[in-house]
């Protein structure tokens, strides 16, 4: 089944769906698709006018920019994705956490698709980080 993870750059939660199986839908992959695109001139400069307008089916011209373009790179993977997991509560430094409105779009439009979600918090000690992989490994094998 295919999985997005939300951070979409965690490796961490890649990892983890990798290992059971799945297949990981990460903003790395969508990147790397435009980057060795031999259509794009300047990485990283490589959003084309597709990317605008496939971000306006997700956020509004009025939305900023880089809302829009997270989206235009999210919003196909989730409607692609079979199931989703969910870190809440990361620290600013944890994956792309740092816009909170894109954030927010992301789990609307998981939810809105009514997919199987698995949400776990962010772990802060080695209790919590053996909570977390035996929950998420508990929700992947789960998957059918």
């Amino acid at each position: 089944m295919k999985v997005f993870i939300d951070p979409p750059n965690s490796l961490v939660l890649y990892d983890l769906v990798e290992r059971f199986g799945h297949q990981p839908l990460s903003a790395m992959a969508a990147i790397q698709e435009r980057v060795d695109n031999l259509e794009v001139d300047m990485p990283p400069m490589n959003v084309s006018l597709d990317d605008v307008v496939r971000g306006l089916k997700y956020a509004g011209v009025e939305v900023p920019s880089g809302i829009r373009g997270r989206l235009a790179l999210w919003g196909p993977m989730i409607e692609e994705a079979d199931a989703a997991i969910i870190m809440d509560d990361c620290p600013y430094s944890f994956g792309c956490v740092g816009c909170e409105r894109s954030n927010l779009m992301v789990k609307y439009l998981i939810k809105r698709r009514g997919i199987p979600a698995l949400h776990v918090s962010y772990p802060e000690d080695d209790e919590q980080a053996t909570n977390f992989v035996a929950q998420t490994k508990e929700f992947l094998e789960g998957l059918q």
